[in-house]
């Protein structure tokens, strides 16, 4: 996992680095967390690597700071996430107008940088019923080949009462052009809070 440490412990990069970053060819051989990385940004993502709960809750504030969120509203379905909330005054009891939600996901897919959810974090919501905005907190230990590989990591993790709605999400920003593969996808302005866990 040094990858992380090398392209995201020193925090934004700079332009010169992302293009250092677009230049490296990603061949089968190559590592799926760094496939992930290289699709997911690819995408449209913002991805922002931790290494301690401290850390995320700080890359967290940052967000609310960024896009002046504090004392707002979000949509939460996850009563472990409801702490940070709490500690910012979101309100996501009942919300009338969410700015964002906050979740956690099922897996992180490296081979299309896509994000995979299930009723465990969106209820039967389907993604154009979701804000635009999202805050998503995985670790690293989520981060899975490729799409057909959700069901059997899902199976894995549930043994039993497999969770419905399971859903991917893939575009994090509005295409520039008309883009056929992006037909019925509601873009989202997503954030990636990634925690090494392995």
């Amino acid at each position: 996992m040094s990858i992380f440490r090398k392209l995201f412990s020193s925090g934004p990069t700079n332009s010169n680095e992302e293009k250092e970053i677009n230049k490296i060819s990603y061949e089968q051989n190559v590592p799926f967390d760094e496939k992930f990385i290289f699709n997911f940004k690819r995408n449209g993502g913002k991805f922002l690597y931790c290494e301690s709960m401290e850390e995320v809750k700080e890359q967290f504030e940052n967000i609310l700071e960024e896009n002046d969120w504090f004392e707002s509203e979000a949509i939460c379905f996850e009563p472990t996430l409801f702490p940070l909330l709490q500690e910012n005054n979101i309100i996501f009891e009942k919300p009338q107008n969410p700015k964002f939600l906050l979740a956690r996901c099922e897996n992180l897919v490296s081979d299309e940088g896509s994000i995979s959810f299930s009723s465990n974090q969106i209820k039967q919501k389907k993604p154009n019923e979701l804000p635009v905005n999202m805050v998503i907190i995985a670790n690293t230990s989520q981060i899975i080949p490729g799409k057909s590989d959700i069901l059997s990591a899902i199976k894995n993790k549930y043994q039993r009462e497999y969770p419905s709605n399971i859903t991917t999400l893939k575009y994090f920003e509005k295409a520039q052009e008309e883009d056929f593969t992006q037909y019925g996808s509601a873009a989202k302005n997503l954030y990636l809070i990634l925690l090494e866990d392995l």
